[in-house]
C-alpha cells in the first residue's frame, strides 16, 4: 500500500505533533516524556526505512520517488536527529521549551527527506518551507541578544531564497507545462534557453540556502555562533542533506544544452574556498564549524555538477553526507560535552582533563580535513573519483589545494587540546575538576560519534556497497 511507503516520514510527522502535544499537557519536570517520544519516533522511521531499502524503486502519490537515495537519506537525516539528540540532554533538559524543540526538530528532519525524495517543482517547495521554519525557530529558542540577530538574518535570507525557489518553479513551470520531473526532462528539452536558466537558477539558488552554499551562505556562522549547541548541530547538518540529494535529483532532468557542470563547478569551488579562508581567522569554536561546514558544501557540490557525466556521482554525494554528518555532529558533540568551551584556547588541556573528549575531537576534526581511515576520507575520495571521471579534473585540483588549507586552521584547534598547559582561567573555573561528570550525555554522544567515523571509515567496503549502483528513481 502507498501509505505505508511512507511509514518512516509518518513516524516523523507524529511524533512531532504527539511530542507538542505531550509537552502541552506535561509539568516542565517531566517535558523528557517529549524527548523519549521523539526517539521512539525516530527509531521507528530509521527501522522501516532500513526495511525499505532493498525495494525496487517506486513513486508514491506521483510526488514522492522510494529509491536507494531516499533510503539513505532517510538513514542518515535520522540518524543525525537521535545523535543531535543526545549531544543536547543536558543543555535542553528542563527548559521551557524543551518539548517544543523536540518537535521543531523531527519537523525540521521530515522536511529535509521531503526535499530529498520529491520529484515534483510544488512538492519541492513544500518540503523547502518545512525545513526552513523549524530552522528559524530552533536558532531563535536560545533567547539571547546573538540568537535573535542570528535568527533575524536567517529568516530574510530564507525568505528571499523561498521568493528565488517559487518564481524558478513557475518559470520552469510555464516553459515545460508541467511540475513532475519527468514532465520537466521532456517539456525543457526544446524550451528558449534564457528562460529556463533563470527559472533552474532559481530553484538551485533557493536549495543552495538550506545547503549553506554560496552565495547563500552568509546566515550558517552566525546561526551556528549565536543558536544553541543542538540547534547549531542539526542546522549545519541535516538540511544539507535534504537540499543537496534535492538537487542532484533536478540537475539530473535540466537539458543538457546549459553548461550546468561549469555553473556548479565554480560554485562548488567558491564554495570550499571561501570557506576554508574564513576560516582561517576564526578564533570561536563554533563559528570556525560554522565556516567549516560551508567549505564542506563545495566538496559536496562536486557530485552535484557531474551527475549527468558518470554514474559514480549519486554513490558519492550519499557516501560523503554520511561521512560529513557523523563527523561534524561528533565535533559539536564535544563542544556540547564542555560548554564552557568558546574560543580555540579555552579546549587547552582538554587531553588531560578529558582524555576521551580530547580523542573524539582529533578524530572528528582529522575526519573532516579527509585524512585516512576515517569517513570523511571516504567521502572526499568517492567525490574526488566521480569528478574526475565527470570531466572536472580542474575542480579535483581545486579541492585537493583547500584540502591542505583547511588543515591549518583544524590543527589551530588540536594544538590547544592536545597541550599539557590548562586553559585560559575562567569566571567559575574554581571547581574544573568535577567538569566531566557535568553533562554524560553530550560525552557519550561524542564518543559514539567518534566510533561512528572510525566505522564509516573502515568499512569503506560495506558503505560502498550499500549506495553502489544507486541511481535515481
Amino acid at each position: 500500500m502507498a501509505p505505508l511507503a511512507l511509514l518512516p516520514e509518518i513516524s516523523l510527522l507524529a511524533g512531532a505533533v504527539v511530542a507538542l502535544l505531550a509537552g502541552s499537557f506535561l509539568p516542565q519536570r517531566r517535558q523528557w516524556v517529549a524527548r523519549l517520544v521523539a526517539v521512539a519516533a525516530l527509531l521507528t522511521a530509521g527501522v522501516a526505512a532500513a526495511l525499505a531499502l532493498g525495494d525496487p524503486a517506486r513513486t508514491v502519490f506521483g510526488a514522492f520517488v522510494v529509491d536507494t537515495p531516499t533510503g539513505i537519506t532517510r538513514l542518515v537525516v535520522v540518524a543525525s536527529t537521535l545523535l543531535v539528540i543526545g549531544l543536547g540532554v543536558e543543555e535542553l533538559a528542563g527548559q521551557v521549551r524543551e518539548s517544543e524543540t523536540y518537535a521543531l526538530l523531527l519537523l525540521g528532519s521530515l522536511g529535509a527527506v521531503v526535499l530529498a525524495a520529491t520529484d515534483d517543482l510544488l512538492v519541492l517547495a513544500v518540503g523547502f518551507l518545512l525545513s526552513s521554519i523549524p530552522l528559524y525557530a530552533l536558532v531563535g529558542l536560545g533567547r539571547s541578544a546573538r540568537a535573535a540577530e542570528a535568527a533575524l538574518k536567517t529568516y530574510l535570507l530564507g525568505a528571499l531564497s523561498g521568493i528565488l525557489l517559487l518564481l524558478g518553479c513557475s518559470v520552469l513551470f510555464g516553459m515545460a507545462g508541467s511540475t513532475a520531473y519527468a514532465g520537466l526532462a521532456t517539456g525543457l528539452a526544446g524550451a528558449p534557453e534564457a528562460p529556463v536558466a533563470v527559472g533552474a537558477v532559481g530553484v538551485l539558488g533557493g536549495l543552495l540556502f538550506k545547503a549553506g552554499g554560496v552565495p547563500l551562505h552568509f546566515w550558517v556562522p552566525d546561526a551556528t555562533q549565536g543558536a544553541g549547541t543542538a540547534a547549531a548541530a542539526f542546522l549545519t547538518t541535516v538540511p544539507k542533506i535534504g537540499a543537496l540529494v534535492a538537487m542532484i535529483r533536478l540537475v539530473d532532468v535540466l537539458p543538457g544544452s546549459l553548461p550546468w557542470p561549469l555553473l556548479l563547478g565554480l560554485l562548488a569551488a567558491l564554495t570550499m574556498t571561501l570557506g576554508n579562508l574564513a576560516a582561517l581567522g576564526q578564533t570561536d569554536a563554533r563559528r570556525l564549524l560554522g565556516w567549516s561546514t560551508v567549505s564542506q558544501v563545495g566538496y559536496l557540490l562536486m557530485p552535484v555538477a557531474v551527475v549527468g557525466a558518470t554514474d559514480a556521482a549519486v554513490p558519492a554525494l550519499l557516501t560523503y553526507l554520511a561521512g560529513y554528518a557523523v563527523t561534524n555532529l561528533t565535533a559539536f558533540a564535544v563542544l556540547a560535552g564542555d560548554p564552557r568551551t568558546t574560543a580555540l584556547t579555552d579546549s587547552r588541556g582538554l587531553a588531560r582533563r578529558r582524555p576521551g573528549q580530547a580523542a573524539a575531537l582529533v578524530i572528528s576534526l582529522l575526519s573532516l580535513v579527509g585524512t585516512p581511515p576515517t569517513a570523511v576520507f571516504l567521502g572526499k575520495l568517492t567525490v574526488f573519483t566521480a569528478a574526475w571521471d565527470g570531466g572536472l579534473a580542474w575542480l579535483v585540483v581545486v579541492a585537493a589545494v583547500n584540502t591542505v588549507i583547511s588543515l591549518a586552521y583544524y590543527l589551530r584547534w588540536l594544538v590547544p587540546a592536545l597541550s599539557r598547559e590548562d586553559r585560559p582561567a575562567h569566571d567559575g573555573d574554581e571547581d574544573d575538576e568535577r567538569e566531566p561528570d557535568d553533562r554524560p550525555w553530550a560525552r557519550g554522544a561524542a564518543a559514539t560519534g567518534a566510533v561512528g567515523v572510525l566505522a564509516v571509515g573502515l568499512g569503506a567496503g560495506a558503505v560502498t556497497a550499500l549506495v553502489a549502483g544507486a541511481a535515481l528513481g
